[in-house]
């Protein structure tokens, strides 16, 4: 790169010391870095005046820094001419360090940019039906990912390192750290197609296939975690959730889940009115919804009674406990005062004389 021609006559005018025109060639950058700052950002400022969202306003603040310091490194290169330095000085150390500069700045840009990207696609859902809750963390990874090779590549070339060694290398290396670390790479990847494939979200009441029921507090990449109602917090690798059944209380097109509650009566029992105090007992538990309507149904003739079973829905899982509580209270209650019996098992033992008994 040569010194451009309307340098020229503030370098005649500094002089011939070497120092002090790489001094002049700064200054004059840093002042046509702000002035091309102000009129970029100015001119930008004039379009996104015309637009209703706040997109362009944030990309244009986040534009500020990456066209400065990009004129600012430009004209520290031209102030390096200037100085009677070694070429391979100039080409081995300082030029890479400035390429450096400028692509650690336009990549936090990059970062920037990729973000306001994902917030404009989770506004905008029914235009972008990947976009998410879910999946936002994921498009998020793969970006700063991206980012980062991209950094490293880039850096490898501005330093004039081989990058096809490198990746060969990075080949070998990363078959032997998938074979040492093949339970952390399944959990990496489980937790990938969990973010994608969302078979359940923060907040979720979930049941193991292992019994563990909780809300989902955290979903990782490489584990879930989940808060019991006990407030003990269990975390599970994602690929021990990837190869399970998973039920999710929550899931559906509602929160809504029914409660069930078994109690038998005695036989001999009138079941209309056995219906009718079961439905009152339900009704007036506040949780229980009025629609759907609650239920009673007959299971089945047990050993000891006829078995029912009262069915109601509340409005969410977290309530299933309380609610269940509640409703055990009412049910035993109400049949105790409309003098029904609640059966339990019984035995009749006959006793019978042998021959041989005194």
């Amino acid at each position: 790169m040569t010194t451009p021609e309307w340098l020229q006559p503030i370098l005649d005018l500094v002089g011939t010391n070497e120092y002090a025109r790489a001094g002049a060639i700064v200054l004059v950058a840093v002042i046509v870095a702000k002035l091309v700052d102000w009129f970029l950002t100015g001119a930008l400022r004039a379009w996104a005046a015309m637009t209703e969202t706040d997109f362009d306003d944030k990309l244009i603040a986040a534009l500020h820094r990456p066209i400065f310091v990009s004129v600012v490194v430009i004209g520290a290169w031209l102030a390096l001419l200037q100085l009677e330095i070694r070429q391979v000085y100039v080409d081995k150390l300082f030029l890479p360090l400035l390429k450096t500069i400028g692509l650690f700045v336009w990549s936090a840009f990059a970062l920037r940019l990729a973000q306001l990207l994902l917030e404009v696609a989770g506004r905008h859902r029914r235009r972008f039906a990947l976009v998410t809750d879910r999946t936002l963390p994921l498009f998020g990874q793969v970006a700063r990912l991206v980012v980062v090779a991209g950094i490293f590549y880039f850096l490898c070339l501005s330093w004039s390192i081989p990058v096809t060694g490198w990746l060969a290398s990075a080949g070998v290396v990363g078959i032997a750290v998938g074979f040492a670390a093949k339970d952390t790479l399944a959990n990496l990847f489980a937790g990938l197609f969990i973010l994608a494939d969302a078979p359940y979200k923060l907040g979720d009441f979930i049941v193991l296939e292992s019994g563990e029921r909780g809300e989902v507090k955290h979903i990782g990449l490489r584990t879930t975690r989940l808060l019991t109602r006990d407030d003990i917090e269990v975390t599970v690798p994602n690929a021990v959730i990837a190869n399970s059944k998973i039920m999710n209380e929550s899931g559906g097109p509602s929160e809504n889940e029914r409660v069930r509650l078994k109690v038998g009566i005695a036989y001999g029992s009138d079941l209309d009115h056995v219906r009718d105090v079961l439905l009152r007992a339900a009704v007036e538990q506040p949780d229980i919804l009025t629609e759907p309507e609650p239920r009673v149904r007959i299971r089945a003739f047990g050993d000891s009674g006829i078995d029912h079973e009262l069915l109601g829905w509340i409005h969410e899982p977290v309530l299933r406990g309380r609610v269940l509580d509640d409703l055990y209270r009412r049910v035993y209650q109400t049949l105790g005062e409309a003098g029904i019996e609640i059966p339990f098992p019984q035995r009749v033992v006959h006793l019978e004389e042998t021959p041989d008994s005194e």
